[in-house]
């Protein structure tokens, strides 16, 4: 029991120490001046306001799950995943190290500066304020195009084919008799031959 405990601690620290190498090696791609720029750029383009509400979201989760299986301690299980929950809040710096790093891999240094001057201005921002409503705006667009192109499409073509269709002369098909004969047409019948009259007495 003892060697499993050892073994365990072990392979904890050589997963600790591997994920700790990773990280460094990873942050060595790129130099201090394009993670600086890559912030400035990512805080000019507001990408990770959209995780603002992980977290709360998550906690909010958890509490429901905990007080469905213990509805008496419903203000406990909400002071302790609260109080965990703002333990857990300054992590959120990962996640914004992390959106630098893969926009410093992404970008040089002179396009994150621009990225960042565009956005910091005017046109800039109303163009991320607005960039949701346009896109909606454009996809309805997009929507209502297709279908004048499919509608015009389909009469277009079948008045074309109509045309084709029409001219071209219906062939009677051809009955497959196999390999016996067809059989022949009746003769028209002979007429009967006028009995001899009878001999007179």
């Amino acid at each position: 029991m003892i060697r499993f405990a050892v073994l365990g601690r072990a392979a904890a620290l050589a997963i600790l120490f591997s994920g700790a190498f990773t990280v460094s090696a990873r942050a060595q791609e790129v130099s201090d001046a394009q993670l600086a720029a890559a912030r400035e750029a990512i805080a000019s383009l507001n990408v990770t306001d959209r995780y603002d509400n992980i977290l709360p979201n998550l906690a909010e989760r958890l509490k429901a799950q905990f007080i469905q299986a213990s509805p008496n301690f419903q203000e406990q299980i909400s002071n302790v995943v609260d109080e965990q929950a703002l333990a857990l809040a300054p992590r959120r710096a990962d996640l914004e190290k992390e959106a630098a790093t893969i926009y410093a891999k992404s970008f040089s240094v002179e396009e994150l500066k621009a990225i960042s001057t565009f956005f910091n201005t005017d046109t800039g921002k109303k163009l991320l304020t607005n960039q949701p409503l346009v896109s909606r705006e454009l996809v309805r667009a997009a929507e209502i195009w297709a279908n004048g192109i499919s509608r015009d499409l389909t009469s277009q073509s079948s008045e074309k084919l109509r045309g084709v269709i029409d001219a071209t002369p219906i062939q009677a098909p051809v009955v497959d008799t196999g390999s016996a004969e067809a059989p022949a047409a009746d003769a028209p019948a002979k007429p009967a031959p006028t009995p001899a009259p009878a001999p007179k007495p």
